[in-house]
């Protein structure tokens, strides 16, 4: 074979393997294994809710979601817009999640039974572990529910 024919070849394989990432692009939300932070063994999965962009509580998937006390969670932004999540008892908040970022990984702390919402957008609410939160009273913004 030609030094041509060779590199065409090479090129050819080089191209096939990077196009090889997967891409199907579902929606999903599921749990990444991550290294634990205690060195007990073990892994500890990190829970990723996806900003869905809809209304209400239709704005996190899954909602509720289920997190252990202690247990990390990012929030994907599936939207066009930015969000900033803020739990409903004040203890954690993200910074802005610009359209298609993920929030740095935060901590459930001693209870895995918290609601939350948008700080920019009040109607965006959701709930970890069973509990459900309630949508401010006379929501009329965007994304709320109803």
């Amino acid at each position: 074979m030609s030094k041509a024919g060779t590199a065409a070849l090479a090129l050819a394989a080089a191209l096939a393997a990077a196009s090889c990432g997967g891409g199907g692009g579902g929606s999903t939300p599921a749990a990444t294994p991550t290294a634990p932070s205690g060195g007990g063994g073990g892994t500890q999965t990190t829970v990723t809710i996806a900003i869905t962009g809809q209304n209400g509580k239709l704005a996190f998937n899954p909602n509720p979601a289920t997190a252990a006390a202690g247990q990390l969670v990012v929030f994907k932004n599936n939207d066009v817009v930015v969000h900033h999540v803020t739990l409903d008892d004040g203890s954690v908040q993200t910074a802005d999640i610009a359209p298609g970022a993920t929030s740095a990984a935060v901590s459930m702390g001693t209870s895995g039974s918290k609601t939350y919402h948008c700080s920019i957008h009040p109607g965006m609410i959701g709930g970890f572990n069973g509990v459900e939160a309630e949508p401010p009273p006379n929501c009329n913004q965007a994304y709320c529910g109803g």
